[in-house]
């Protein structure tokens, strides 16, 4: 079953409540949650006194997404704040599994991403302890990116990763996702799907029910 994961990047910052509202009566169960510190990525978005104070207007499911540089750093301030799962690069982590112990230790699910050059085989050490793989099919920082065709035969090379194991792990894809793609991008294999621009530019509830009329 797959699930829609607007992320938060895109939308409009000064009506939130409204906008996470509209979410919620579209039957959307997570908010995908992009942090961003200027030096793993060129670009900088929101942090933690953000999430805390949306965190008590809603019960959606927070996918937080953090591409920092050490993000061993940052794990227990954003659990504190409501983190549901927590996802963070192997690119960006010197020790990798010592960030997936601190996010288990905390009760959080937890989840490794991949830069669209790095291969997936570099999670294979990691598999039996992730919650879930996220492929990035744009280079992390920006929002408003084009899908990468290339995606598509990552998302199949970890789709079969994931079923070798033998394991229940959600498989994520975040960038360019759009109306004419992303029933390509679940038969890939994805499970979670991002959307940014796609769910909040203009109507949020219609283009919520353009993309899920897709994956029907």
């Amino acid at each position: 079953m797959y699930i829609l994961a607007p992320s938060l990047l895109a939308a409009d910052f000064g009506r939130i409540k409204e906008q996470l509202n509209i979410l919620e009566e579209e039957n959307i169960s997570w908010l995908h949650l992009d942090i961003m510190d200027g030096m793993f990525v060129p670009n900088i978005s929101f942090g933690q006194p953000l999430i805390k104070s949306i965190r008590k207007d809603t019960k959606l499911f927070f996918d937080i997404h953090m591409m920092v540089h050490d993000p061993i750093r940052y794990v227990s301030d954003f659990a504190a704040c409501g983190a549901d799962s927590i996802t963070f690069h192997y690119e960006a982590a010197r020790k990798p599994d010592k960030v997936i112990d601190m996010i288990k230790e905390l009760g959080v699910k937890v989840g490794m991403a991949v830069k669209p050059a790095t291969p997936v085989d570099v999670l294979k050490p990691f598999i039996d302890d992730l919650d879930m793989i996220l492929v990035m099919s744009v280079e992390p920082g920006f929002g408003g990116q084009k899908f990468m065709p290339a995606a598509y035969d990552k998302l199949k090379t970890t789709k079969e990763m994931i079923t070798a194991s033998g394991r229940d792990i959600r498989l994520e894809v975040d960038g360019g996702v759009v109306v004419d793609n992303i029933k390509s991008i679940e038969q890939s294999g994805a499970d979670v799907l991002v959307a940014g621009s796609s769910v909040f530019g203009g109507d949020i509830a219609g283009n919520i029910r353009l993309l899920t009329e897709r994956l029907k």
